[in-house]
């Protein structure tokens, strides 16, 4: 694959302590990520902001301000995220989709594209800079946006399944499913927006468990043990 386009979810890197960072977890992240780009892939990275932020489960807070305090959080995650990749010793950049000062870039695709170009690594913060759309939309959209291969989508959990595992114990793993069909079971591997922009752009998904050994790389090696979402 030349480009690739991984979506992290933002508790996944908190690991057990379930909020902020788990570095031991995200060092993890970034080496395996750094195996890609000297393997010659190109890498974009959508962070959720689940660690740090979650607004619609607040009664008190307008939504719209909900999701501009979430929009801030996968803002701050990226940076973090960006940081450490740059330890490990990549070249990053985290591009926006609204101006944070000299914090970050703003978006544009043929700056992402020139980024890419130069062997850097890329981090899309700031969902898509409105309410009401989630960070599985950015992923999509970005993805479409960018021309990446494949979305590498790594969660909590290790796959898609045909019912919610954490309540059902005899949950079944899919080891592939058509985005046709996890619109039509509500299967959740992302929302509706963003199935939907999957399907009508024929962007596959890899699902897996961001905290299986090396499951990032394994995703894209062909070792691959979790679910391939087709279009």
């Amino acid at each position: 694959m030349k480009r690739v386009l991984l979506k992290l979810s933002g508790e996944a890197l908190a690991g057990e302590k379930h909020t902020g960072f788990d570095e031991a977890t995200v060092v993890k992240v970034a080496k395996q990520v750094k195996q890609l780009a000297d393997d010659g892939v190109e890498v974009g990275v959508v962070i959720g902001g689940g660690n740090f932020w979650r607004g619609r489960t607040s009664e008190n807070i307008d939504r719209t301000k909900a999701d501009q305090i979430g929009m801030l959080a996968t803002v701050m995650n990226c940076i973090y995220v960006s940081e450490i990749f740059r330890s490990e010793g990549m070249k990053t950049q985290v591009l926006t989709p609204f101006e944070c000062g000299s914090f970050t870039k703003l978006f544009s695709k043929d700056r992402a594209n020139k980024y890419f170009e130069h062997g850097m690594v890329v981090f899309f913060a700031g969902g898509i800079g409105h309410p009401y759309f989630s960070t599985d939309t950015t992923t999509v959209l970005r993805a479409v946006e960018i021309e990446a291969d494949v979305i590498l989508l790594a969660k909590a959990i290790d796959g898609v399944y045909d019912s919610d595992p954490k309540v059902n114990p005899n949950a079944v793993r899919y080891d592939e499913v058509s985005i046709q069909e996890v619109i039509d079971k509500q299967l959740a591997v992302v929302d509706l927006t963003a199935s939907i922009m999957c399907m009508e752009n024929h962007m596959p998904m890899y699902v897996f468990g961001l905290n299986e050994e090396n499951s990032i790389v394994k995703a894209i090696s062909g070792k691959f043990n979790g679910t391939v979402v087709t279009v």
